[in-house]
């Protein structure tokens, strides 16, 4: 009789080779609290950060990148100095973000804020990559050109911004046709029952403080006068097929439900969780599988309900100026973009009222002329005429 021969064990997945840019803003932290669960499925490559040079330093000697690169070239020596005798090679400057990008890595977290991390996120897209997508910036900005190189190179955008993420998770894009329209749920802020008039009086620390999600300042502000919802709906244009009509916005203040996906035959869909971003962010980095996440459980009964109500436009200017300059395309949303952000800096030093932060985006997109931007120094071109314009205002 012949002994029967035991199963192999299965072989363990190789780790994902990850570049993280941006590790030390929220998403870069949230990223690497995922990593610390789950040390067996990630390989990080690099990690980089602007100015954060002490929390940089920290994160490389815990997680032990191959590379870590600090933007502000006057930092190199600091960053150099914390990593001695680790192996860790450190590197500094811009073009030094760009060549973290570049390196050979599955996927690549593009969190850096703002309007610096467009060449970086441009390098990865050019190398193919699978690119978690954290900064706005990108899209809003400069939507066609990235669309076009993603097309272009064969590369893969996951968007990680909960909303985006959660239309990615719902849409149907074997079938696009079936979808009739998203709605983007927003959280209204911690004004949404405000007056017009007490809206006049607000203070920088009240708007800084959302009511569910631990974001930072600029976010928390762009929430509170709903621009974010703004924002994000442009992105969504650029993310998915979609028409900008087919896209809306709900004020759902619990953040449980992050969008609805409606389809052609009253069906609606609806994707759920705690208002945490490690769900997202945890989504994409197992995509196409998924991973746990150290994150609370959705428990509906515990919740109780759920509201929603539609937003008040006429308190909350904010969206439709986005809507318009979503509608009115080109150079636009890069416009809205850069003048909402020296706006709301301004908001946030005292220099400015809460209702001034509308009002100084929309006179700038009017003294702006609207162009087709086809590069990145386009782009940044545009951006620096619309932050001097809106600085002026």
């Amino acid at each position: 009789m012949m002994a029967q021969s035991m199963p192999k064990p299965l072989a363990a997945e190789p780790k994902k080779r990850l570049t993280l840019l941006g590790a030390t803003g929220t998403i870069g932290v949230n990223t690497l609290s995922i990593l610390a669960v789950h040390p067996e499925k990630f390989e990080l490559q690099a990690i980089t950060a602007g100015d954060n040079v002490e929390l940089l330093a920290s994160q490389a000697r815990q997680f032990r990148p191959k590379r870590a690169v600090i933007a502000n070239p006057a930092l190199y020596g600091p960053l150099k100095d914390a990593l001695a005798g680790t192996g860790i090679e450190a590197a500094a400057g811009e073009d030094s973000v760009i060549e973290a990008a570049s390196m050979p890595a599955d996927i690549v977290m593009s969190a850096i804020v703002g309007a610096a991390g467009l060449r970086p996120t441009l390098a990865a897209i050019r190398r193919g990559a699978t690119v978690a997508l954290a900064n706005k910036e990108c899209l809003v900005c400069a939507g066609s050109l990235m669309t076009a190189e993603v097309e272009k190179y064969g590369a893969t955008l996951i968007p990680v911004d909960s909303e985006h993420n959660a239309i990615f998770q719902l849409f149907d894009n074997a079938h696009p046709e079936y979808v009739e329209s998203i709605t983007l749920t927003a959280s209204g802020g911690p004004f949404r029952n405000f007056t017009r008039e007490q809206m006049k009086n607000v203070t920088p620390e009240q708007a800084a403080r959302h009511p569910n999600w631990n974001m930072g300042a600029k976010i928390s502000v762009d929430s509170a006068t709903l621009m974010n919802k703004g924002l994000e709906m442009i992105e969504a244009c650029y993310l998915f097929p979609l028409k900008p009509e087919q896209i809306g916005a709900i004020i759902h203040p619990q953040s449980i439900v992050h969008c609805l996906v409606s389809m052609i035959d009253g069906s609606v869909l609806a994707q759920m969780s705690h208002p945490d971003m490690q769900t997202p962010i945890a989504h994409a980095l197992a995509w196409p599988q998924r991973m746990t996440a150290p994150v609370k459980k959705l428990d509906l009964a515990a919740v109780g309900n759920l509201q929603f109500e539609a937003p008040d436009e006429a308190r909350f200017p904010a969206l439709i100026i986005a809507k318009s300059a979503l509608k009115a395309g080109k150079s636009a949303p890069t416009v809205l973009n850069a003048a909402n952000v020296i706006a709301v800096g301004h908001f946030l030093k005292g220099d400015v009222g809460f209702l001034d932060i509308a009002v100084i985006v929309e006179k700038t997109l009017e003294i702006v002329d609207t162009q087709t931007l086809s590069t990145i120094d386009d782009v940044l071109a545009c951006d620096a005429q619309a932050r001097r314009i809106a600085e002026i205002l």
